[in-house]
C-alpha cells in the first residue's frame, strides 16, 4: 500500500488528476458541436485558460469541478486530513478563478461557468437543460452565466 504521506506518492496522485478532457467537459463540447457551435480549446493566451473559447460570440466557458473550485454544493467536502494545506489550496483556486473572470470580463469576454454538480450527482440537471441554457446564453448578450445543480 502506498504511503500517502510520502511526497512522491502525493505528487503522482495529483498528476493523475485531469485538467482537460474531463467527462463533463466532453459532454458539453459534443453537445455544443452538435448544435453547430465551433470553438477552440484551452486557449493559453487568455486568463485562466478557459476550457472552450467561442470567439464569434466573444464568450468563454469553464467546466468547473466542484471540489477543486470550492463550490458550495453536495459534491464538495473538505478533506479530513491536511486541512490547512487543502484550505489554502482550494481558497487559492477560488481567488484565482475570481481574478481570471474579472480579467476576462475586463477584456470584453463573456464568461460561463458550468459546475460539475449540474451534470452529475443527486441534484444534477437534465443534460439537455444544461446545453439549452448554455446555447441560449451564447446567442444572447448576457455577460455571465453560472449553471449548477438544483439546490
Amino acid at each position: 500500500m502506498p504511503d500517502v504521506h510520502d511526497p512522491m506518492t502525493r505528487s503522482r496522485n495529483m498528476a493523475a488528476i485531469r485538467g482537460a478532457d474531463t467527462r463533463p467537459e466532453l459532454m458539453i463540447r459534443r453537445a455544443l458541436h452538435a448544435l453547430g457551435f465551433r470553438f477552440r480549446l484551452q486557449d493559453r493566451k487568455l486568463p485562466g485558460r478557459p476550457d472552450l473559447v467561442l470567439a464569434r460570440y466573444r464568450a468563454v466557458i469553464f467546466v468547473q469541478g466542484c471540489f477543486w473550485h470550492l463550490h458550495g454544493c453536495d459534491l464538495f467536502r473538505w478533506p479530513a486530513t491536511r486541512q490547512e494545506f487543502w484550505q489554502g489550496k482550494l481558497r487559492g483556486n477560488q481567488a484565482r478563478d475570481q481574478r481570471n473572470i474579472a480579467l476576462l470580463t475586463g477584456q470584453g469576454w463573456r464568461v460561463a461557468q458550468i459546475w460539475e454538480c449540474a451534470l452529475k450527482g443527486r441534484q444534477k440537471l437534465a443534460p439537455g437543460q444544461v446545453v439549452a441554457a448554455l446555447a441560449d446564453w451564447l446567442r444572447s448578450d448576457a455577460p455571465l452565466l453560472d449553471i449548477s445543480g438544483q439546490g
